[in-house]
């Protein structure tokens, strides 16, 4: 996957950390891949709303921008798992704060059930 060039921009750094964790399921395998080695179908089950597909998709761009790295074994049938890089360790306290907050924000963001109650929070 090819990279966007952020550098001499205001705010480049939060962009290329951005850049590389984007989209809804990156942070979450990283999260994930926090507990340690995992392969292909934990991960799926960890993940129930993610298609093969996309976790396909995610994960190789993961190991692209090397935050991952994908270990095959030459077994039949074939073995591959899944862990964090150095550069993905490093992402670990980002992760953690990511799932921190959302948890302290948890009611706010995913409990209202309805419009109202959203309005009534803000009073």
């Amino acid at each position: 996957m090819k990279r966007r060039d952020f550098a001499h921009r205001p705010g480049c750094a939060v962009e290329a950390t951005l850049d590389l964790i984007d989209g809804k399921w990156k942070g979450v395998i990283l999260f994930h891949l926090q507990s340690g080695t995992q392969r292909f179908g934990e991960l799926r089950r960890r993940m129930p709303g993610i298609t093969q597909r996309m976790l396909t998709k995610q994960l190789r761009a993961l190991e692209d921008d090397r935050l991952i790295i994908r270990k095959v074994y030459a077994e039949v049938p074939p073995r591959v798992e899944y862990r964090l890089s150095e550069i993905g360790e490093s992402l670990r306290p980002v992760i953690d704060t990511l799932k921190a907050w959302g948890e302290s924000h948890q009611q706010r963001l995913s409990c209202a059930s309805a419009p109202e109650s959203l309005q009534l929070t803000a009073l």
